[in-house]
């Protein structure tokens, strides 16, 4: 096995724990894992690199063909990813010493919304599923018939400085009573 089967099967490895170690409901382990996968990530950047090269900088006293020159694309993804690892590592540690400030452990634990929907049976999955099915005249607001709706339309007679005059950008209804419509400029 060459040096690029070896580092294949070393990244493969490095994927499955990690994915394996965030499964778990320790947030410890969720950070072991994330790490490893960072690190696998990292090896499968540096297999995609391809066979190592001359720099990618133009040297006019030794030209080289493109094939003898690394492409740089790789090691700028691997230092990003690197940044991206550390950073969010720091927040999972950020998490972990909160959670154990407040409970005295680091185990995600299941609450009563956990407990509801995994005793669930599929009778009453269906029965959800079916209640979710909207029509086309199922108002898409929280806010129907509530008087404290978060929109309020203020008009001339709520507020005295808002002028009526105001251009609108739909047709406006007029009634049998009115001859002319005095917002078009009609007079």
């Amino acid at each position: 096995m060459n040096v690029s089967g070896v580092l294949i099967v070393v990244m493969a490895v490095l994927a499955a724990a990690g994915v394996y170690a965030m499964l778990e409901r320790s947030l410890t382990r969720v950070l072991i894992g994330f790490l490893l996968l960072g690190n696998a990530i990292n090896l499968l950047l540096l297999i995609v690199m391809g066979a190592p090269g001359i720099s990618a900088f133009y040297d006019p006293d030794n030209p080289a063909s493109a094939d003898d020159i690394s492409d740089p694309l790789p090691q700028a993804l691997t230092l990003t990813a690197i940044v991206i690892t550390f950073a969010v590592s720091a927040f999972l540690l950020a998490l972990i010493y909160r959670s154990w400030q407040l409970g005295q452990a680091d185990t995600v634990e299941d609450d009563e919304e956990d407990l509801a929907v995994r005793e669930r049976s599929d009778a009453e999955e269906d029965v959800i599923h079916d209640d979710a099915d909207l029509s086309a005249d199922d108002a898409t607001t929280d806010f129907v018939g509530v008087d404290t709706s978060p929109i309020t339309i203020l008009h001339s007679w709520d507020v005295p400085g808002i002028d009526e005059d105001a251009p609108v950008d739909r047709p406006v209804a007029t009634t049998k009573n009115e001859d002319t419509d005095t917002r078009e400029g009609n007079a």
